[in-house]
Order: C-alpha cells, then structure tokens, then sequence
C-alpha cells in the first residue's frame, strides 16, 4: 500500500581517492565496458547471464530478476547496462536511500515499459515499507493503493508492465530475507586478479588516448587494490602528474611519483587505510578491538570503517574479525614497521 515515508540518510563517507566516485559522471561512463567481451574478469558471472539472457530472449519473457553483490567498484552498475544492452530494452536507475517514501518507487515502476530494467543501487539500504511494495511488484507485477479514507477506503490493484529488477548491494547480509528469496539470479562478483586490473589499465589508457609503459600498468595495478574503479581513479591521476611534467607517456618513474604523492603504497593502502592499523597496533595492542572503538578513535562512522576501508584490509588478510572484536596479524605488524610478537593475538 502506498503511504508517505521518512528520509532514509546515512552518514557522509570520506573523499578518498581509492573510492570517490568521479565528479565527471560524462567521462566515467565513457569508460565503460558496453558488451560482454568488452568487460574484463568476472568470467563466471558473464557466462551465466548470457546463458539467462539468450533464454529470456528465447522466450520472449524478461529476465528473472538479478542480484549482483560485492565490495565496490567492481563493476555491478555496468554489468547492469550491459545486461539491459544485451536484452534491447532501457533501463532506469536509482539507489535505495534515494528511496525515501513508498509514492517514488510507485512513480518509477509505474512509469517502466514492458521488459525494462529497473536498477537499483546499493539496495540493502531500503526502507522496509518501500520492500513491501517491490514484494508484489516483483512477484505479481503490480502494486497496490488506497483510494479514499476511513470507513470507504478501498484497496486497488494496479497492473505493471512485466519488468526486471537489478539490485546492488555491498552488503548481501542485510537484505531481508523475503526481498532476497524474489531474485531468480544472485551473483556474488569478487576481487579482480593482477592480470585482469592490468589488462583494465591498458584498456582504460587506450580509451584515454595515452601511452603507458607496461612497468607502469604494473605499478598502478599493484595499488588498485584489486578493483577497477580504483585502477581507473589512479590511472588518471597519474596521467594528471604526467601532463604537467610535459610527459608524452606514463613511464615507471612518474607513475612511482605519483602514486608516492597521492599517498597510496605499493599494496593499495591509502593514509586512512594505516592510520587505522597504526591505531589497532600501538593503542590497542594489536588487538582484539571493537568496531566503535576503532569509530571513536579514528573519528569517523562505524558503518564507514565496516564498508569503506574493511573489506580490503579482510581480503589481504591485515584484518581478522573475532568474535571479541577487529585484531592486527602479524602482516600488518610487518609491512607497518611493527615488532610482532606471539601474544599479540591471544
């Protein structure tokens, strides 16, 4: 039923450059991948939508519903305009928090064609009357409002065109279970290997229309972090330090340089990224230590620590998360300049 809502915000996330998206949304879109074999990596996850898509297409239905999940950066907006690309229909895009009452789903379901694609980003972050509504719409396409009030007041069906949705989420787990269990497709997309982020940068130099020197394609792909947003974000601002030292190419040297001066070290880790490990390891003694600790400590929001900086940190194993909080391993100790010893992580 469709009834006003209140705003859902959430706290600010800090301007960094191994996640801020580009002001230039013109030039980031530019850079995308428009068909399958133009996306680099997630091999798997193309292959089982193409086999989705060619059999929706031989159906003549819309496809199942699609949930892509995984840390950011890693392609899910895209994936998205390919798979709508692909099945030659439009899609329509907004975000969970831009959600903010059950009227402004209605406008947008309200407004699909037959077969479209409604995206949905960052998904997890809905309000739970606006997922009673997406409920029928997906399950039923349509959905339900109330005409008049009091004792009169009726309840009315209204039908939709036959659409899909495509959630996004970094943040599977908070998804509620019903609006989980209506999506006929979850793919989970995962860190990108070397190989694949280097062959992203060289891509992404061609499109540019800058050279590169292999040397440097491997230094800026070392501190990607494994995410080609990110090899993208640091392949321009190399090109920035390049342009204005008159260079004709991105050469090793300047590519050092540059990342040196942005802050980012050879694995990725930005200043934000060792302040937080300096904090576990000198003030905490390596650990265990709870997340609002480390949110008091360091200033910022809990939510900000957990989605932000986190998950890097889990999958180069420089985190471990206990059941008694967040502990420093002895890699961390290592490439921090810490003496580590054994009861560090009793």
């Amino acid at each position: 039923m469709i009834e006003e809502g209140k705003t859902n915000k959430s706290p600010a996330q800090p301007d960094r450059i191994v996640d801020n998206k580009e002001n230039n949304a013109v030039q980031e879109f530019s850079l995308r991948p428009k068909t399958f074999s133009e996306y680099i990596g997630q091999n798997e996850v193309k292959k089982n939508l193409a086999v989705a898509i060619k059999a929706a297409k031989k159906r003549e239905e819309p496809l199942d519903h699609i949930l892509l999940h995984g840390p950011a950066g890693l392609g899910k907006t895209t994936l998205a305009h390919i798979i709508a690309k692909e099945m030659g229909v439009s899609i329509k895009m907004t975000s969970g928090p831009a959600l903010e009452k059950q009227g402004d789903l209605a406008a947008i379901l309200t407004n699909l064609k037959e077969n479209d694609i409604l995206f949905i980003d960052e998904i997890h972050r809905l309000r739970p009357a606006i997922e009673e509504v997406l409920y029928t719409a997906m399950e039923d396409f349509g959905i339900d409002i109330i005409i008049g009030q009091g004792p009169s007041a009726r309840n009315v069906r209204l039908n939709l065109p036959r659409f899909t949705l495509i959630g996004a989420t970094t943040k599977v787990s908070l998804l509620s279970s019903p609006l989980r269990d209506r999506f006929g497709n979850i793919f989970k997309l995962a860190f990108y290997n070397t190989e694949d982020i280097l062959e992203i940068i060289t891509r992404t130099a061609g499109l540019l229309d800058y050279k590169i020197e292999e040397n440097a394609a491997k230094e800026i792909a070392k501190s990607s972090r494994q995410t080609p947003r990110i090899a993208n974000r640091l392949l321009k601002r190399i090109r920035d330090f390049a342009e204005v030292k008159n260079l004709s190419k991105i050469d090793h040297k300047i590519a050092k340089e540059g990342l040196a001066s942005l802050g980012i070290d050879q694995i990725g880790l930005d200043q934000a990224d060792r302040d937080i490990l300096t904090l576990i390891i000198e003030k905490f003694d390596g650990g265990p230590v709870g997340l609002s600790a480390i949110a008091a400590a360091t200033s910022e929001e809990q939510s900000t620590i957990e989605e932000v900086y986190e998950p890097y940190l889990l999958k180069i194993g420089y985190l471990e998360r206990t059941h008694r909080g967040r502990i420093a391993t002895k890699s961390a100790y290592e490439h921090m300049g810490f003496n580590f010893t054994n009861q560090t992580l009793i």
